[in-house]
């Protein structure tokens, strides 16, 4: 385990407990979420370190990395994923204005990029964890880069995306910047994370899936990614909600607290969650759009 001393967003080094929550996928271990005294950044502290992390993403569960988790919320949300799939790619051509060059950080199994590459997208993506790059790799018949280091590129790219991906980081402060190299001036960077000042987090604490420690090691909010973000020179340009995944994740929050999903309740909170978010803006997931400054 190691301990984060100094808030990765404004420096402070003072922390006050936010919340403790369990590890109901892999570890039954309880993990202590800290926020900044100074700018509020919440991060999961202490946490696994780099040698240790890994085996918190050894479950057969873990969808983003397996294409074949049984389950009934996993079928739900793969059937969902197909109509998010073409609303991201929606996006990202109506903001480029059409087709270029996209990399896509932690990409799995490389699901997305393949809807990218059958629409005419040149595509790169990078994925850490093996097993998902090798699927990837086979599924889109290119290499998987494991890490930014190793991506080779004479121009850089015209859309970056981090699915769900940069709550997984654990240096922000040194991939950030590195994202910044890789943009194109015009360029978008599109971050999608979990809000953890939604409707649905505020109701079910400590339960809420989306804080899904310890893989999760930062805890999002509007005001304090895009401070994050403006700190190495980017600007926040939009933002979209994400309105299925309150309902996912009200889903296996309900499971988490009681050891059984209750899907009346889920539609329910998912439901009032997206109405909430409507009048504060604070959806369960949001997409951040950022520009070069």
């Amino acid at each position: 385990m190691e301990t984060i001393t100094t808030c990765p967003v404004c420096n402070n080094n003072k922390f006050k407990p936010h919340l403790d929550c369990k590890d109901y996928l892999v570890s039954n271990q309880m993990f202590s979420i800290v926020y900044c005294t100074q700018c509020s950044f919440r991060l999961t502290n202490p946490r696994p370190d780099a040698t240790k992390i890994g085996t918190y993403y050894k479950a057969e569960q873990y969808v983003s990395h397996n294409d074949e988790s049984s389950g009934l919320v996993n079928t739900a949300y793969r059937m969902v994923r197909k109509y998010t799939l073409k609303s991201k790619l929606d996006l990202i051509n109506k903001l480029n204005k059409g087709k270029g060059c996209i990399l896509d950080v932690g990409c799995g199994t490389g699901t997305f990029l393949e809807t990218c590459q059958k629409d005419g997208w040149q595509i790169t993506g990078m994925e850490p964890d093996v097993d998902a790059r090798s699927i990837a790799t086979k599924k889109l018949n290119i290499s998987i880069f494991p890490d930014l280091d190793t991506i080779q590129k004479a121009k850089p790219f015209d859309v970056i995306t981090l699915w769900h991906v940069l709550e997984h980081i654990a240096d922000l402060n040194g991939v950030i910047p590195q994202l910044y190299k890789l943009l194109t001036k015009t360029g978008t960077l599109l971050i999608a994370v979990p809000n953890s000042d939604s409707y649905d987090a505020n109701y079910f604490k400590q339960y809420w899936a989306a804080y899904d420690v310890p893989r999760h090691l930062h805890h999002f909010t509007p005001s304090t990614i895009e401070a994050l973000m403006a700190k190495h020179q980017f600007k926040l340009v939009g933002k979209r909600p994400m309105i299925f995944d309150a309902f996912y994740i009200a889903m296996l929050s309900t499971k988490y607290r009681t050891g059984k999903t209750d899907y009346l309740e889920s539609i329910r909170i998912g439901l009032a969650s997206n109405a909430s978010a409507k009048q504060t803006g604070n959806s369960s997931s949001l997409i951040y759009l950022f520009n070069k400054a």
